[in-house]
């Protein structure tokens, strides 16, 4: 579908819509994101305007409606948390039918910026809740595809949640949508078909992106195609003192070893719990996180007691 640059700019605040088919009212307060699928928008559920949600406005019905389902098969495997979809409709803007859906709006910022306001201490945490939140998304069949820090939003206490799902493919077809820095293809370690081992790698290149952004990016940029392969990557970890620390995790990672996001998160675990992870417990750190990565036990205490929260 060709779309022209109207289409594209951010719709003014104050926009409202209106469901054609469930005749449900939002209004839209401000831009949260604008990719190549879509726009997604921090909105006011109407009459009164009580209750935020995020609703992504999208260019394809037949897209939209594959994120859409997506997400209800999500909140069908995972009823321990509250739904995420909570409407699919099309409304009429500027005289076009446009599709839309309405998810629950996740506060957050991404994982990098994370990591700079807050200190790599915090990488243990973070690190262990994305992997525990990629294991839902692998035991129901779908592998999410696009891992990168602005699809990874951290909220208080380091909770953790993935965003935008435009990029959720089945387990066995090709990955819809990828970030080629993140791209496990883009650095000849494998095919571009959805696994758990292709969102694995990209949860290494987020790490080692979010640490040292800088000297990935250069790496990027000297090295011609035959010659990208996860051994450079690694020649950066082992190079980087917050990051040598994770050596053994991460060349799993980057050579497909796990056999699960579960078996990572398990690996990821025990690597805090024996060296200390990214960064030693400095005064900085919250008391609770030492115990959050120092047993199953707790692990599983806490982790419940944040979904009732939730």
């Amino acid at each position: 579908m060709t779309t022209s640059s109207n289409e594209r700019l951010p719709l003014p605040k104050g926009t409202e819509l209106i469901g054609n088919w469930n005749g449900r009212k939002y209004r839209l307060e401000r831009l949260l994101g604008l990719g190549s699928n879509g726009q997604v928008y921090l909105a006011s559920s109407l009459p009164g305007g009580r209750g935020s949600c995020a609703v992504k406005l999208g260019l394809e019905a037949a897209e939209l409606q594959g994120e859409a389902n997506i997400l209800a098969s999500l909140d069908r495997s995972d009823k321990a948390r509250p739904p995420f979809l909570l409407d699919v409709d099309d409304a009429v803007l500027e005289g076009k039918t446009v599709p839309f859906y309405a998810m629950r709006y996740v506060p957050g910022i991404p994982a990098a910026e994370f990591l700079r306001k807050n200190g790599p201490q915090w990488l243990g945490v973070i690190g262990y809740r994305l992997l525990e939140r990629l294991s839902r998304l692998h035991e129901a069949g779908w592998a999410f595809g696009d891992v990168k820090s602005d699809n990874v939003l951290i909220g208080d206490y380091g909770r953790v949640e993935l965003v935008d799902y435009g990029g959720a493919s089945a387990f066995g077809r090709s990955v819809r949508q990828f970030t080629e820095i993140y791209d496990r293809g883009y650095w000849s370690a494998g095919s571009r078909t959805a696994d758990p081992a292709y969102d694995l790698f990209g949860v290494a290149v987020l790490w080692l992106h979010a640490l040292d952004g800088k000297r990935l990016k250069q790496l990027t940029r000297t090295l011609i195609p035959q010659n990208r392969h996860p051994r450079e990557l690694m020649k950066l970890v082992r190079t980087h003192a917050q990051l040598k620390p994770l050596e053994g995790w991460m060349d799993k990672a980057f050579a497909g070893k796990f056999e699960s996001a579960k078996d990572a998160s398990s690996y990821w675990r025990e690597s805090f719990r024996s060296k200390g992870g990214a960064a030693k417990q400095g005064d900085s750190v919250p008391g609770w996180m030492a115990g959050l990565l120092g047993g199953a036990i707790v692990l599983s205490l806490f982790a419940a007691a944040i979904w009732m929260l939730q």
